[in-house]
């Protein structure tokens, strides 16, 4: 089942303002937020009266000569220049503070690995196990350690307050507390939603539908904010807070490796949806940054350096291991290497989900 790349929005479901608070942050980037807000409204209301009274006291008949009232009132001028000065300074201490808060993780923080690509993420959680979902322990401090594989992006969760841009070549970090587990939907809305799924969407499990995941989590959402190219507004996730250590950690477990009575083929489709490579490689024949998967398998294909190859096993293992070796002609060298990401069944597994597609249209040869 894949998940839908339509906005998810859970954090703005019941939210006309702000979105769900949901971290340690909440409450201090709120409230100086709302300062900012108020002084502003203080200030925006009678000025946006007296501009309207003036214009109206002060109307002159077309054709008369306009009159010059110049004055000078040094306190008032004092007045107004000093007084904003104390409200500017108490919102810059008030905004330093919380910056200043936010750089440095606490000790014992969980640590995790984030990478973001055109147009995805895939978090690290050690042992071989990459997911594009983030799935975190409620009440304890986590840090990321993020970087990306080609252009500037950011890391957004709304519900946390905390935004960090992610640049190449450089690490950055951002860190956060969360305070309010996720909701674990009952097993009767889960399974009929993935029934409705099956039945009604392809198989395709619309998260911003149900709101909740896969898993049947309540979720918050993390986006891009960075403008990355194309498909930068499908380039979101989740974030899944869980209320014990042992629920995060089998939740990372069932996404280890394949299962016993798991295809390589039925595997390989998960792969295909987890990794990302569905906002690159289409299954319906349709192009998008690279080429589709539909009809790939076995196809003959032409390479920017004017030589052909056949889509075999050998091909496909070198390109998810080193894609820039060959690249499709009319399609540009961007997809990041998976060395060290995936194991060899991993490999096999995407391979024998592509080999099921060989007979399907659409695919460029």
């Amino acid at each position: 089942m894949m998940a839908s790349s339509s906005p998810l929005l859970a954090d703005y479901t019941d939210h006309f303002w702000l979105p769900v608070s949901a971290s340690t942050f909440g409450e201090q980037v709120d409230s100086a937020f709302m300062l900012v807000l108020w002084i502003c409204v203080f200030f925006m209301v009678p000025i946006t009266f007296a501009l309207v009274y003036f214009c109206i006291r002060f109307v002159k008949a077309k054709g008369q000569p306009a009159e010059s009232q110049v004055s000078h009132n040094t306190p008032l001028e004092i007045a107004w220049s000093v007084l904003p000065s104390f409200l500017l300074v108490w919102i810059f201490v008030k905004g330093a503070i919380g910056y200043i808060d936010q750089q440095n993780a606490p000790e014992g923080a969980d640590l995790l690995s984030v990478k973001a690509f055109k147009w995805g993420w895939t978090v690290d959680y050690g042992n071989g196990v990459f997911h594009p979902e983030l799935h975190i322990l409620n009440d304890q401090p986590t840090k990321l350690t993020m970087r990306s594989s080609d252009v500037i992006h950011s890391l957004f969760i709304p519900a946390f307050r905390v935004k960090r841009d992610i640049v190449p070549g450089r690490y950055n970090e951002i860190w956060f507390h969360p305070t309010q587990p996720s909701e674990r939907v009952s097993e009767e809305e889960l399974e009929a939603a993935l029934l409705d799924a099956k039945e009604n969407n392809d198989g395709v499990f619309d998260q911003e539908k149900y709101q909740f995941t896969v898993d049947g989590y309540r979720f918050h959402d993390l986006y891009c904010t960075e403008y990355c190219g194309r498909d930068h507004s499908a380039m979101q996730t989740v974030v899944v807070v869980h209320d014990s250590r042992e629920s995060l950690e089998a939740w990372i477990k069932k996404y280890s490796g394949r299962g016993e009575d798991e295809s390589p083929a039925e595997y390989g489709q998960k792969l295909y949806e987890r990794r990302g490579c569905a906002s690159c490689h289409s299954l319906d024949g349709s192009k998008r940054v690279g080429p589709s998967f539909a009809g790939g398998y076995g196809s003959n294909r032409e390479f920017t350096d004017g030589s052909t190859g056949i889509v075999d096993e050998n091909y496909i293992r070198e390109s998810i291991l080193e894609p820039k070796a060959l690249i499709v002609s009319g399609y540009n060298p961007v997809m990041p290497s998976y060395k060290g990401q995936l194991s060899d069944d991993d490999i096999d597994s995407l391979i024998a989900f592509l080999r099921t597609l060989a007979d399907e249209g659409g695919g460029e040869n």
